[in-house]
């Protein structure tokens, strides 16, 4: 057999084949659909009703209602219902409604695990590699027929791997990591291809490190992140109640073709994105000193409990500076109680933080969207022109800890000043 990539091996497992080639295009069976209130049932209820249809099996949808919530408007309002009322007419098993974002929800409840071949209703939905599945983002149209057929055709990909040696210092993440290659690569470095993030960098990853990564592929066009599974994997599922399993085929194999960069953990230093683009990124000595008016900490790339924890450690002890909004919207209900439970959100708060709904919120400029005219810096994906509901807004991305430092000090700051 020849040697294939874990991108390869998923594609070939799931047409039911034992290898496939770079650029053949396969049909594959879908072991699980997700998409939410702004992707789902508003679109795909009139469309199955059209065609007379029924979902293929329902225990293979997750639906998560997360963009639109809390209701802000009318128009929120009506969207919100339509998910709710789809949801309860078609008996839905897994339904989680103002829980969290989508793509931390799904793993906490325990819908991923290796060897699967998933799509969600969001360009975001690579984060599923994280675990050794090959997940990526769909259309309406496309959803439609996974709902209809539980199958889906896909072009193989080229993989690229991006090699991390070294180790990341102290106040350097994941997410630091992702907008240094998306700066380098620009947004369109990785378009329908397979990104592998490997390395001893990458296997000392946590997974909801991990999950940042696999994330933010969709920033570099790639059709999906992966990251192969491992013990680390092992663990952090039998905690979500996921039973152990055999993982030593998920891997790229030794010789398997692929196009492979390097990178040092251990030179990296904090990462900012200047607006308006993820790929707009430099060294956060180069943007050190512009002055911020919002913090934003939040979304399914900054707002994990890890990500919390970050901001406190910087945080603990000090108040924001003055004229400094400070935004804290946790990833998911799950994520908010254990940060409550380690006094973690008590850091925050007690050093100016305002606490928002475990939703989208500002990230896809819904509720608590960010004042017009302001300098923002988030934790978020992306820093497109009004991305976070202002259009005259600049927004600046980080990582959680220079998201933290810059509310501290009232510009952009290097964490590891603050930290040391």
């Amino acid at each position: 057999m020849p040697a294939q990539t874990l991108a390869q091996k998923l594609i070939a497992h799931a047409s039911g084949r034992s290898a496939v080639a770079v650029g053949e295009i396969v049909t594959c069976r879908v072991d699980l659909a997700m998409f939410h209130d702004s992707s789902g049932p508003r679109r795909l209820k009139p469309m199955l009703e059209e065609l007379q249809a029924q979902i293929w099996d329902k225990s293979k949808v997750v639906l998560v209602m997360d963009h639109y919530v809390p209701e802000q408007d009318d128009e929120a309002r009506k969207i919100v219902r339509i998910a709710r009322d789809w949801a309860r007419d078609q008996a839905l098993p897994h339904v989680y409604d103002s829980m969290g974002i989508c793509h931390v929800v799904l793993p906490q409840k325990g819908h991923l695990r290796p060897g699967m071949l998933c799509v969600g209703g969001d360009s975001h939905s690579p984060t599923g590699g994280a675990f050794g599945a090959y997940m990526f983002g769909v259309g309406s149209t496309e959803m439609l027929g996974v709902c209809v057929t539980g199958e889906i055709w896909l072009r193989v990909p080229q993989t690229i791997q991006m090699h991390w040696s070294g180790q990341l210092s102290r106040g350097v993440t994941a997410k630091d990591m992702m907008l240094h290659t998306i700066g380098r690569f620009g947004m369109n470095g990785g378009q329908y291809q397979a990104v592998e993030f490997c390395g001893a960098a990458v296997q000392a990853l946590s997974m909801p490190e991990r999950m940042t990564l696999c994330n933010m592929s969709a920033e570099l066009g790639a059709q999906t992140g992966l990251v192969a599974p491992d013990a680390v994997t092992q663990d952090w599922l039998e905690t979500v109640g996921v039973a152990r399993q055999d993982i030593s085929h998920w891997h790229t194999d030794a010789d398997a073709q692929v196009e492979r960069h390097s990178f040092d953990a251990s030179t990296l230093p904090p990462q900012v994105a200047a607006p308006h683009s993820p790929a707009n990124t430099h060294a956060v000595t180069t943007h050190a000193g512009t002055p911020v008016h919002v913090a934003y900490i939040g979304a399914c790339t900054g707002a994990k409990l890890e990500d919390l924890r970050a901001a406190a450690s910087v945080l603990r002890g000090h108040k924001v500076a003055q004229g400094v909004q400070l935004m804290v919207a946790p990833a998911s209900r799950q994520d908010q109680q254990e940060a409550e439970k380690e006094g973690v959100l008590q850091t925050l708060q007690d050093a100016g933080a305002q606490l928002f709904a475990t939703a989208c919120g500002a990230c896809a400029g819904y509720g608590g969207s960010v004042p017009e005219g302001s300098t923002v810096i988030s934790s978020t994906a992306r820093n497109f022109k009004g991305r976070m509901g202002a259009a005259t807004a600049q927004v600046y991305l980080a990582s959680p800890y220079t998201v933290a430092a810059s509310a501290l000090r009232g510009v952009i700051t290097d964490p590891r000043e603050v930290l040391a």
